[in-house]
């Protein structure tokens, strides 16, 4: 008999992944084990191989396509076997109740919404979010395959302004060619479909900017102690700590002290976090990436250093597990390497706040008998949700930070 494969599920909140490249291509040999297609789901590509020896027989789920958890991604089976339609030939009729699936079996697609008698394509996601922001999703035109409505589509609907009402106009000049959205292309340019990491970081980020009131306080901080004392420890202890190292153990450390920022809002319930699990901001080539550092507070110096290193490296390498980007209760983004001065980093739900680092600079500083002297000065953008942390509340978390980096002994006492 065939085997169905199916859309696994990766972690706790996963509800779909995207196809991201078949390995495999129909009629050819498969072993268990082997590697049939890559998928992305919440920023990192995984592999998703066969459990069974032959052939692979259909492939249902083209690439670019959403498909929900337990979803129907392909057969794998003997030569010659006959295998299932793919779920989107399922009738318009009525059918009858459809009896449980097998244990192990993959779901079935959910038919399309109706909408005025006309049936709608739309994945599990986006009929979630549009249920949730009182989106009419008869009207958004899908990016996905065959016209089905995505999650991005119906955020991007929510935020489009209403279209006002038609005006009689003289006949049009001849049209430009136009992109999908009737975006005007210009020569040379070219298109290609937002799929994988790009898309997911790009729904996180349209989210995030859509249900939060960001503020962002910036600060200067005379680093110029931090430096020293960052040189004192690699002449001591031969260890060499990045800036960055004593940042994120600052940071820790101040967060334990002000519990306030460690929130997140739950419809209409405010969660005080109990961990201090801070989501490091990695950059890749197809995107962006969040490992988490768990318990961070509770980490020495030199533990700390070793985890944001391996979680960097494995992110690059994209070998890390769906547990180890998910649950961070504070971020912190770092652009001080790219010289950057000042930035605005956004929230990254569902912590209540995310802390922007800057490039060290030089800087001339006039004491008060009127000396000059060269200091090291950086940045800190610090972004928050003001549903639930009072600008106030933001700037002791700021300025107390700020004092712990200034006297770095504090950090590590």
């Amino acid at each position: 008999m065939a085997f169905e494969v199916c859309m696994p599920q990766l972690g706790l909140t996963m509800e779909e992944g995207t196809v991201s490249q078949w390995i495999k291509h129909e009629g050819d040999a498969v072993k268990t084990g082997d590697v049939l297609l890559e998928i992305t789901t919440d920023k990192l590509t995984n592999e998703v191989t066969s459990e069974h020896d032959g052939v692979l027989l259909k492939i249902v789920a083209q690439e670019g396509e959403d498909v929900p958890v337990k979803g129907l991604l392909c057969y794998v089976g003997q030569p010659g076997e006959a295998v299932g339609d793919a779920p989107a030939a399922a009738a318009a009729a009525p059918a009858a109740p459809a009896a449980p699936a097998a244990p192990g079996a993959c779901a079935p697609v959910p038919a399309p919404v109706a909408v005025g008698g006309a049936r709608i394509r739309i994945s599990p996601l986006a009929r979630k979010t549009a249920a949730k922001l009182g989106v009419d999703v008869s009207g958004i035109v899908g990016s996905g395959p065959s016209g089905r409505i995505r999650q991005q589509d119906v955020l991007a609907a929510a935020k489009a302004p209403k279209a006002a009402a038609p005006v009689a106009a003289e006949p049009a000049p001849a049209a430009k060619p136009v992109s999908k959205t009737g975006l005007e292309l210009m020569e040379g340019d070219t298109v290609s479909k937002l799929a994988g990491m790009r898309k997911v970081v790009a729904q996180r980020m349209l989210q995030s900017h859509t249900e939060i009131p960001p503020v962002t306080q910036n600060t200067k901080v005379d680093v110029t102690e931090l430096m020293k004392f960052r040189k004192m420890l690699l002449a001591e202890t031969g260890n060499k700590y990045s800036v960055n190292d004593l940042i994120l153990k600052a940071t820790a450390k101040c967060l334990r002290q002000h519990p306030e920022v460690l929130v997140s809002l739950d419809g209409d319930q405010v969660i005080q976090r109990a961990h201090v699990n801070l989501g490091m901001a990695v950059a890749l080539d197809a995107g962006l990436i969040v490992p988490v550092i768990r318990d961070a507070d509770r980490m020495g110096l030199d533990a700390l250093s070793a985890a944001a290193k391996d979680l960097a490296s494995r992110a690059k390498s994209n070998k890390l597990t769906p547990d180890e980007y998910k649950g961070s209760t504070f971020s912190v983004s770092n652009l001080g390497m790219f010289g950057i001065e000042t930035f605005t980093p956004i929230v990254n739900q569902p912590d209540a706040a995310i802390l922007g680092v800057c490039a060290v600079e030089d800087e001339l500083v006039m004491d008060d008998e009127g000396n000059i002297s060269k200091h090291q000065v950086m940045r800190l953008s610090f972004t928050y949700d003001h549903r639930l942390i009072d600008g106030a509340v933001a700037a002791k978390f700021v300025m107390a930070l700020r004092d712990l980096l200034e006297k770095p002994m504090s950090i590590i006492l």
